[in-house]
């Protein structure tokens, strides 16, 4: 005797076969995504910790060498003032010479003073508010003495934003103001803009640019954009490109978004957009759904 299934029978039984095997192949395709996202996840986890372990062997060092270096500065700058108070007066160079020594040895004091600061949270009467003017000003004024046009535009709504004063954002905009004034062949344009939400500077120089190879990965340390000579730091150890892995690290920790591009051609040059929440800079920032409402037209491109 042969045992025949009805129609509708045979066909169910295709059917959850159809289905059964459409579902654990959807299945299985949702777990195999999930488990690469979850993998991309954790790659992108282990370079920040990889980045922030950087970061803390690098404030460490910095905190030994300004231990260090401490005693050997203060010895330099009272041998300097003993001689200063002994130059003869028919020797006018000599005294202008150690005037300059004294001056680069406190300023030298005065670097290791704020690196000493970048980690520490107790920063004192460090965190005053500043404007936006006083902060490209402190920012820029070293920089001024290499020859080198720097050339400053602000442009915003007539509320100002006021910041609380920062050593860690002063270190990286200063880092990042260095590294144009080295590689610029004359000019250098820094661009702050604000809006209700947001915060921007641009800073562009006409240097050369960053290398096309490797534009994707700067910031990352012991990363070099740019190989050509550089104006202020000639010394054999120089652009090891951990000044731009610090200086982004910083601002990034500050709450800032930080971009690496090259000027569009014709022109030529490197151009680094900062950008941060408003909110995340003021100290009495309005709440963020305040300006929930409005659409957030302010770009890096807008500003400009």
């Amino acid at each position: 005797m042969q045992l025949h299934f009805p129609l509708l029978y045979r066909t169910g039984v295709w059917t959850s076969l159809v289905l059964s095997a459409a579902f654990v192949g959807l299945y299985a395709a949702r777990v195999s995504d999930e488990a690469r996202l979850l993998s991309t996840a954790l790659a992108a986890t282990e370079l920040v910790l990889e980045r922030e372990q950087h970061l803390s062997a690098l404030d460490g060092l910095a905190a030994a060498a300004a231990h260090e270096l401490g005693t050997p500065l203060a010895t330099i700058a009272l041998v300097t003032k003993e001689l200063q108070k002994s130059v003869p007066e028919n020797a006018p160079a000599l005294a202008d010479d150690l005037a300059l020594l004294a001056q680069e040895a406190l300023r030298c004091r005065e670097i290791l003073r704020k690196l000493v600061s970048l980690g520490s949270e107790d920063t004192g009467g460090l965190l005053d508010q500043h404007s936006m003017e006083t902060l490209i000003q402190e920012v820029v004024e070293p920089h001024r003495a290499f020859g080198v046009d720097v050339e400053v535009v602000k442009s915003g709504p007539p509320d100002e934003p006021a910041f609380m004063r920062n050593p860690a954002i002063v270190y990286g905009l200063g880092n990042l103001v260095e590294n144009a004034v080295d590689f610029a062949h004359s000019k250098v344009r820094i661009e702050a803009s604000w809006s209700r939400n947001l915060v921007v500077v641009v800073i562009e120089d006409d240097g050369p640019g960053f290398s096309q190879h490797i534009l994707n990965r700067l910031g990352d340390p012991y990363v070099s954009g740019r190989s050509t000579i550089r104006r202020t730091k000639t010394e054999p150890g120089a652009g090891l490109g951990l000044g731009l892995f610090i200086a982004k690290t910083l601002l990034e920790r500050s709450g800032a978004t930080v971009t690496t591009a090259n000027v569009p051609p014709p022109k030529t040059g490197a151009k680094v957009t900062i950008v941060w929440p408003r909110s995340a800079l003021e100290r009495n920032a309005a709440p963020a759904d305040a300006w929930a409402g409005e659409e957030q037209t302010a770009s890096p491109d807008a500003q400009q």
